[in-house]
């Protein structure tokens, strides 16, 4: 998920360059490189339980954390590198700890307590729509040692949950949006296409 922390229209504004310094705007490009984008059929597919909590899930864990970091994502699940894992991390603010949930489920959610937010998303850069999603949610995984964790959540920490667990059951932040807002975001995609062909 991309970083809702910068000033609005966060997700627009993160792909324009200018506002970063050369550093940080290199190292945001080649993360970039790494996440699999809109249309990719891996984002589309439910990913599969982790069965091994050792050394390669550690550092893929790591791998992760420093490609959302570098991204300016606060959200980061695994299928948008391409690996077919119920594993996400997420970040909410640059001095919060990173949290790793392997294989999450969701154990409650608000029913009646819904808020409606723009969202962003790595895998779908430039576009942000309106998702309705439970302002508080509970959420029973492990940890990347293979712990249990309980994660009870609301506000930004629940919708960015919320958001990369979509990712490891094929969904899409467009998926949840509004029919308007989907045709408008595909419509931008498309364009956005045809001018990186051109280029």
């Amino acid at each position: 998920m991309a970083d809702e922390h910068v000033e609005p229209e966060v997700e627009e504004e993160l792909e324009e360059v200018p506002q970063l310094d050369p550093e940080t705007a290199a190292r945001r490009s080649a993360a970039m490189s790494f996440i699999r984008k809109w249309g990719d059929p891996v984002l589309k597919s439910r990913a599969t339980p982790v069965d091994r909590f050792d050394d390669t899930l550690r550092q893929q864990v790591q791998r992760m954390a420093g490609i959302m970091g570098d991204a300016i994502g606060v959200g980061l699940a695994a299928p948008q590198l391409g690996i077919s894992q119920r594993l996400l991390v997420y970040r909410i603010g640059s001095d919060a700890p990173l949290i790793t949930l392997v294989n999450p489920e969701l154990e409650w959610k608000s029913e009646q307590d819904l808020e409606t937010l723009e969202e962003g998303c790595l895998s779908i850069p430039s576009v942000a729509v309106d998702v309705e999603r439970p302002v508080h949610v509970r959420v029973r995984a492990h940890d990347e040692h293979g712990d249990e964790r309980l994660v009870e959540a609301s506000g930004l920490e629940a919708r960015v949950i919320q958001h990369e667990m979509d990712h490891l059951d094929g969904v899409l932040m467009l998926d949840r949006a509004s029919r308007e807002d989907r045709k408008e975001a595909l419509r931008a995609l498309r364009e956005q296409e045809q001018a990186d062909r051109a280029a």
